[in-house]
């Protein structure tokens, strides 16, 4: 019996190898560009995503957040950072580091012992590269222009056979040859022995090449193969082998595409981004049929109430879809309702409730000649501060059950268009009102005098027409303001600000008129530009402003919420009301933190 061989394998362990505790890092691949079988208006089609430097970008990838399952409810659902990311021998990977809070060390653990073992990358895609087999008729999508943006650890990936794995083998598995029976005497039987001895110890072509080409003898090569062994099973292992999870299977996100087909039923000007076209023209229930079909609950039969109701009870995503298409009408009509005083304030964001201060710096000191000493002097500047802070308003909308089952869209969108309007009207009027405090003096200001004040310079002493004349005193008045140092800011006129009852009679004033005599030359003709308020009307109907360009000087201010610009939209399936609710948030706050850009006479008839 001839002498035998053995090579000697161990198993590798099921916890990954490029994990390292004390950083708290693994290294993962979150694309392979495995095909996967997706579905829109057209019908299914197989979806690959290009993998070709060129075609992707890495730049929102790198510093994204790790995420668990896609979710994007709140930070909770931050289970770390992607530290760095890449492509490279057609995989991408990235080096993702774990959070140190509590409620992370479960699912860090389980990645550590193996458990936790499959990643999802989601992201958008901005370009398509379409193609039709014509001998199957099977239609493929590859993504050629696209941006991952988010991995995440997911118990179901979209590609069943990639998986965090360690390739393990059976413990102390032996491979035996056949050991050399006789002396090779010939060049092409050492060859061929070379060849055989590579295929055995799993090593590729070149290696059994290299041997070859520089005359190594058979047992020359048996001690490599043995050397390369012991270096691969010392070297690191790439242990995950990522499965390609998208947003397509992400329940918020197919959600949002729902409510954003939904929206163009509504506004049918809006242009479907390419996600959303596969709903597109879908009623309530069908997309119900929908939402319980990719939950794997069977709808066959079921009659649209039936379908509507096991909805709302099964998921949430009828409140996200609603949410959506409600919140982009209500902005849609917000952002089209007059803004009136509001165009001459300054907008800002408050990072909190706490009243918000805002300190003045008063003028630069004025350059003083340096003595034949070559002395400098030292020159000071005066501040002041004033302050406003953010409230929070709202009120909630119902969307009832049978507005859902009738697929009635009008009666939450006129509602919701309703809305918009309403907390715009809400932000202009507290503008006014702010503006009109004090019988139409504003609010005090940090010194104990209200906004419009004979100390401030900022107010005719009586009221007067608006004529070219009080017009010119009030832009005189402005041209002599003068700063914390008591030097002159020269501050420039801007907008004539009247309320509706005055609108013609500032018109005309305003107008360019073709002139004859000098005396009869409009002093004001394309100078200032004209804002009318009608909010202002019951507040005086004679009162009118002369304001300067709040991006030269500051004035009106108002502030919302840092993040939260504008209303805010939350959802919920609803219990006490057989439907979906709507929340509609509003942070919002504003004040004057400055009087020298405006000027106020209290008008006469």
């Amino acid at each position: 019996m001839p002498d035998t061989l053995d090579l000697l394998v161990r198993r590798q362990s099921t916890a990954p190898k490029t994990l390292d505790e004390a950083a708290r890092t693994v290294r993962v691949v979150w694309s392979t560009g495995a095909a996967v079988q997706r579905r829109d208006m057209a019908g299914p089609f197989l979806e690959t995503l290009s993998l070709d430097p060129a075609h992707v970008d890495l730049a929102r990838l790198r510093g994204a957040s790790v995420l668990d399952d896609h979710a994007r409810f709140g930070v909770r659902s931050i289970l770390g950072v992607v530290d760095d990311a890449g492509i490279a021998d057609g995989e991408g990977w990235a080096v993702v580091k774990f959070s140190r809070r509590p409620e992370v060390e479960p699912v860090w653990q389980d990645v550590k012992d193996g458990i936790v073992r499959h990643v999802s990358v989601g992201y958008s895609v901005e370009a398509w590269q379409e193609t039709n087999d014509p001998a199957t008729g099977t239609r493929s999508k590859r993504a050629v222009r696209w941006t991952p943006r988010e991995i995440s650890f997911v118990p179901l990936p979209a590609d069943a056979g990639a998986s965090v794995r360690s390739n393990p083998m059976p413990d102390d598995q032996t491979l035996t040859t056949a050991a050399d029976p006789a002396p090779v005497t010939t060049r092409a039987a050492v060859n061929a022995e070379i060849r055989s001895i590579a295929r055995v110890a799993g090593l590729d072509a070149a290696f059994a090449d290299g041997l070859i080409d520089r005359n190594a003898s058979a047992e020359e090569a048996r001690a490599a193969a043995f050397d390369a062994m012991r270096e691969r099973s010392a070297a690191p292992i790439t242990t995950v082998r990522a499965s390609v999870g998208t947003d397509h299977d992400n329940p918020e996100v197919r959600a949002g595409w729902m409510g954003e087909a939904l929206y163009t039923r509504v506004n049918p000007s809006h242009q479907l981004s390419e996600p959303a076209r596969q709903y597109a023209g879908m009623t309530l229930p069908e997309m119900g049929r929908e939402i319980l079909r990719l939950r794997g609950i069977s709808t066959t039969g079921m009659a649209a109430a039936s379908v509507i109701t096991r909805a709302l009870h099964t998921t949430s995503d009828f409140s996200i879809i609603l949410g959506d298409t409600v919140g982009r009408t209500l902005r849609q009509a917000y952002g089209a309702a007059p803004a009136g005083v509001k165009m001459l304030a300054r907008q800002t964001t408050a990072p909190d409730f706490r009243a918000k201060t805002r300190i003045q710096l008063s003028e630069a000191p004025t350059l003083e000649k340096v003595n034949e000493h070559g002395e400098f002097k030292s020159g000071t500047m005066a501040d002041s501060k004033e302050s406003y802070k953010v409230d929070t308003f709202g009120r909630i909308i119902g969307i009832t059950r049978q507005a859902l089952v009738n697929d009635d869209l009008g009666a939450f969108t006129d509602l919701s268009r309703r809305f918009g309007v309403a907390a715009a009207e809400f932000e202009a009027g507290f503008l006014v009102d702010l503006l009109t405090a004090n019988a139409g003096a504003g609010p005090a200001m940090e010194d104990g005098a209200p906004l419009f004040h004979a100390s401030h310079g900022n107010k005719a002493s009586t009221a007067q027409q608006l004529l070219s004349a009080t017009l010119s005193d009030a832009r005189l008045a402005m041209r002599l303001q003068k700063g914390l140092s008591g030097t002159l800011i020269n501050v420039t006129p801007k907008y004539l600000l009247v309320p509706a009852a005055r609108e013609t009679e500032a018109e005309k004033l305003l107008a360019t008129i073709a002139a004859t005599t000098t005396d009869d030359v409009n002093t004001f003709a394309g100078k200032l530009e004209l804002i009318v308020d009608p909010r202002l009307d019951g507040k005086s109907d004679l009162r009118w402003y002369v304001v300067a360009d709040p991006a030269q000087i500051d004035g009106l201010e108002y502030a919302y919420l840092e993040g939260a610009p504008g209303p805010q939209i939350e959802s919920q399936n609803g219990f006490e009301i057989d439907g979906v609710r709507i929340k509609v948030r509003l942070d919002f706050g504003a004040g004057f933190v400055d009087w020298r850009g405006w000027y106020c006479n209290d008008g006469a008839a």
